[in-house]
């Protein structure tokens, strides 16, 4: 029975991290001889000419997440024809012109206007406005009559930009976004300065209806046609609905050759496109979003309708995600 016992069980202190360190060995054990068996049955299959037996897929949260009846599926034809009359089509479809405002709280720090710097240089056609003293449905109204298509406020708190506010231009939605992990372009070490060519836009993991629509309206900021002269490559990646956005610009270099004389006759027998490698380099800035609330129609704390709030009791798994 001792050796089936549970530490969790044990009262002692000392005998119980003695029985958990135990089984932790014996699990490890185990691991190895596992991997080990697996090796030998690939090496045994590649001699033979057979197909190597396929690898277990380990478990994550991710693929096993819990059951969501609002993942979208490639043959929902409703879902897509919801999507050519929504709010972000007109863009979509190049029939207009992505121009963004982006401002600030009205309570600001340094750390603030300096993020937005960064923004300006990721976002095409975006501009800047001091936020001063006006109201928030003022600043709508002007950007409405300016011909902008969204508006953006960065929200700062001890100095650091922790909330921003996504205003889709002339009737909604507005997201609200918690910011956290915020880098700034100057604090990456090695990083590159991104040029006015517009950039590549990769968004990963938005599988639900609201992962879609959140998807759909980042994609309205930006302009639908890439320059891929620029190899600007802009990210936005859903894991766990923490949404990482990353800008990066990939480089092409060509490899060198050492001086040793032999290899530089197998490098004459390499094509030119095999000595080619690429690699990324970071633009910045680097920070992470996480979905508050999302609202129909532009930002009104009053009477607004939401179509989706965060709540705390909302959170009653690991494994349940909403984007």
């Amino acid at each position: 029975m001792k050796e089936h016992l549970l530490p969790s069980g044990i009262k002692n202190k000392q005998k119980r991290s003695e029985v958990y360190a135990k089984l932790k060995h014996e699990k490890k054990i185990e691991k190895k001889k596992k991997a080990k068996s697996r090796e030998a049955a690939e090496k045994r299959a590649l001699e033979l000419g057979e197909d190597t037996p396929p690898r277990p897929t380990p478990r994550t949260i991710e693929n096993t997440r819990e059951r969501d009846d609002t993942v979208c599926m490639p043959d929902d034809e409703e879902l897509f024809a919801g999507n050519d009359a929504d709010e972000f089509s007109s863009i979509l479809k190049r029939e207009r012109i992505p121009k963004v405002m982006i401002t600030t709280s009205r309570f600001n720090s340094t750390r603030g206007p300096a993020f937005i710097d960064n923004l300006l240089s990721v976002i095409p056609n975006s501009h800047s406005y001091k936020r001063g003293t006006y109201d928030l449905k003022k600043i709508v109204e002007y950007a409405n009559e300016k011909d902008f298509t969204s508006v953006m406020v960065v929200h700062t708190n001890r100095r650091e930009p922790d909330a921003l506010l996504v205003i889709n231009l002339p009737a909604g939605p507005t997201a609200h976004f918690k910011l956290s992990n915020v880098v700034l372009r100057k604090d990456i070490k090695n990083h590159g300065n991104p040029t006015s060519h517009h950039p590549e836009l990769v968004l990963n993991n938005f599988t639900t209806r609201l992962g879609l629509r959140i998807g759909r309206l980042i994609y309205s900021l930006f302009p639908q046609d890439p320059n891929f002269r620029g190899r600007r490559v802009v990210t936005f990646h859903n894991q766990r609905d923490f949404i990482f956005f990353r800008h990066h610009r990939y480089i092409f270099e060509t490899k060198e050759s050492k001086s040793n004389p032999k290899a530089k006759e197998e490098d004459a027998d390499i094509s030119p496109l095999d000595k080619v490698k690429a690699r990324l380099q970071e633009c910045g800035p680097r920070f992470t979003m996480k979905l508050i609330s999302l609202q129909l129609g532009t930002f009104d704390t009053k009477g607004g309708e939401y179509e989706w709030v965060h709540k705390p009791e909302m959170d009653t798994s690991r494994r349940r995600f909403f984007l």
